[in-house]
């Protein structure tokens, strides 16, 4: 059985480290992203959100009152390895236990975690044990150093109200106008603000747009970074609306809130799949007024699915990481 070594020198194997990319997301989202994403650099860094509220994270975050270790979970097990040890590790973080007792629905991967934030006292040295112990193929970082509840505008039958957690988020019956963050000003975790100034690209996205994409450009130093890093810039599009939070979203609605989410954020490129775009030029003006070119690929699963396809997406991120400026 190989171990965490072993696969830092599969990694070796692979050839030149890679540009240094930093990942934008939590959830399915950023875990598609990023398996992908490490088949293409080994200088690879997770930003995640830390505003979910419900399932085993809520229930954590509201008994030890600390950061929703989920999306955190999910991020590291992405960044697992293909041989037997990292594929072991993936199953076993995300393992969930069933019973009739206090521990049903509890992911082990978020227990581990939460451990060792109470033995360490320090959430990104926590973070990196797990990520030594799965081998993980990069860094996964909180976007924040305490956990936030985010805060929507949701417009229902012409009225406007505001609607509070992650999950009440994702699940509103409204359509969500624009997100805040609470505490309105909260502290961003130092060493992704500087993962995101030596970056070489930030990547936005896939994912649920306002509460696992958007969030990052709410944490005011961390908004800062994104706006001023040299890194260039993408985003990723999802296949198919969220429903709830983006449902009836085209594509290019997409890249419109998040203009009016950071008007002056510069973007480089705009990753969209083939088969979910129905009028290509409405998209490529939406790209283009953010200072981005548009590219359209094949980046979806074989079977139709609204899923990005590992193998595609990480063929198209190399391309696109190759060009010159």
């Amino acid at each position: 059985m190989s171990g965490p070594a072993a696969e830092d020198e599969g990694a070796e194997d692979a050839g030149p480290a890679g540009p240094r990319v930093v990942a934008l997301g939590g959830g399915h989202g950023l875990y598609a992203s990023l398996s992908a994403l490490r088949t293409v650099t080994r200088d690879l860094t997770a930003i995640v959100t830390v505003a979910d509220d419900g399932g085993s994270s809520g229930r954590l975050r509201r008994e030890l009152g600390v950061i929703p270790p989920g999306d955190l979970r999910m991020a590291l097990a992405a960044l697992c390895g293909d041989d037997e040890w990292g594929q072991t590790w993936s199953r076993v973080v995300q393992h969930r236990f069933l019973s009739q007792g206090e521990l049903h629905g509890h992911a082990v991967g978020n227990l581990l975690i939460v451990a060792l934030w109470e033995l360490l006292d320090d959430p990104v040295m926590g973070l990196d044990w797990v990520g030594r112990l799965l081998g993980a193929h990069g860094r996964v970082l909180p976007m924040a150093s305490v956990p936030l509840d985010i805060q929507a505008e949701v417009e229902l039958d012409g009225e406007v109200t505001t609607v509070r957690g992650q999950v009440a988020c994702a699940l509103t019956p409204g359509r969500v106008r624009a997100i805040s963050l609470l505490p309105p000003d909260p502290p961003a975790c130092p060493q992704a603000v500087e993962a995101i100034r030596e970056a070489d690209w930030v990547v936005f996205g896939p994912g649920s747009w306002f509460t696992s994409v958007l969030p990052h450009l709410k944490v005011p130093e961390l908004a800062r970074a994104l706006h001023t890093t040299s890194a260039r810039r993408l985003v990723i599009l999802n296949l198919a609306p969220q429903l709830g939070e983006t449902d009836g979203f085209s594509p290019e609605k997409h890249l419109e809130v998040l203009r009016e989410h950071a008007p002056s954020l510069p973007v480089d490129a705009v990753l969209a799949d083939h088969g979910v775009v129905d009028d290509p030029r409405e998209l490529e003006k939406a790209a283009v007024s953010m200072g981005a070119r548009l590219v359209l690929a094949d980046v979806g699963a074989s079977d139709g699915s609204p899923r990005h396809d590992g193998p595609r997406l990480a063929r198209v991120l190399d391309e696109i990481f190759r060009e010159k400026r």
